[in-house]
């Protein structure tokens, strides 16, 4: 059976070629934190998620330090039952690195994010942004829904994929309960 560029795009990027992602990884590591990018570096993931190769959607490559998850100990002003801290972030890497493409790029509305490619020091994503005030994206039917006013900020409010599945609210069994509220019925 014959498969379509995309099924390809796919299998090629389960098992990328480490010599080539290295190289790119160590130019990435040089480069700015954010870096806005002509095409998406994984086609068939950027597609798959929304994207469109038109005037409004922008591709962002970001770098988040890998680690820092676990909370330091107060050093000093506590009783010693106070003292220790067992908790963890609850985040993942994915969300953080949306929220801060968020928090630089004002005008832009997150839509969705894919991992690249993670090293010793950091981990790699390209965030999928949508302008919302261009009028390619307010006559297209498919995504106008982004520039309704509720959906500003979607990233801190954990609205996007990687932020519901941080809150809790992914079940693979539908008939478990969801997070938002235990007690409800």
């Amino acid at each position: 059976m014959a498969h379509g560029m995309y099924h390809y795009l796919a299998q090629a990027w389960r098992k990328p070629d480490k010599k080539i992602l290295r190289k790119k990884m160590i130019e990435w590591r040089a480069s700015e934190v954010f870096t806005r990018v002509d095409k998406p570096l994984r086609l068939d993931r950027a597609r798959a998620l929304g994207y469109k190769d038109k005037k409004g959607f922008v591709v962002i490559r970001i770098r988040v330090k890998r680690g820092g998850h676990k909370r330091l100990r107060p050093n000093k002003g506590r009783r010693g039952k106070r003292m220790h801290t067992r908790k963890n972030l609850i985040m993942n890497y994915k969300w953080i690195a949306e929220q801060r493409v968020e928090r630089k790029y004002k005008n832009l509305v997150v839509l969705n994010s894919y991992q690249i490619g993670k090293d010793g020091i950091s981990y790699f994503y390209e965030v999928i942004c949508v302008d919302p005030e261009r009028p390619e994206i307010k006559n297209d039917s498919t995504i106008n829904w982004i520039c309704k006013p509720q959906n500003k900020k979607r990233t801190m409010r954990g609205l996007t994929s990687a932020g519901k599945k941080s809150r809790g609210l992914r079940s693979k069994n539908p008939a478990t309960k969801t997070r938002p509220s235990v007690r409800a019925g």
